[in-house]
């Protein structure tokens, strides 16, 4: 769990310890694999799964351009990262779409 939040706070120093619980409570098993637990921008596919499983289901953001807006913004501020944790994307998008309270 520390490490999660660590990985965070390379992008928001006052970073939820709470939310971030929350959302690797929400990822549960995906997490004990390496490939499952990153988030590659490059791949369109997965960021389509994101936009639907975690942005629009989670987050009940169904505006679709809202919804790219943020992977758009949170792929560019990780974009130095070669391996993108889940957590950490999932964090900053929910972030970004003002939903950290919802989670």
């Amino acid at each position: 769990m520390a490490d999660y939040l660590t990985d965070v706070k390379k992008y928001d120093a006052g970073a939820s310890a709470d939310a971030v619980t929350k959302i690797v409570k929400h990822l549960g098993i995906a997490l004990r694999n390496r490939d499952s637990s990153l988030v590659s921008c490059t791949d369109q596919k997965e960021l389509d799964r994101v936009k639907a499983g975690w942005i629009a289901k989670k987050l009940g953001v169904a505006d679709a351009n809202k919804a790219d807006a943020a992977l758009q913004k949170v792929c560019q501020a990780m974009a130095a990262d070669n391996t993108k944790s889940r957590v950490t994307f999932y964090y900053l998008v929910a972030k970004h779409l003002d939903k950290l309270g919802s989670l």
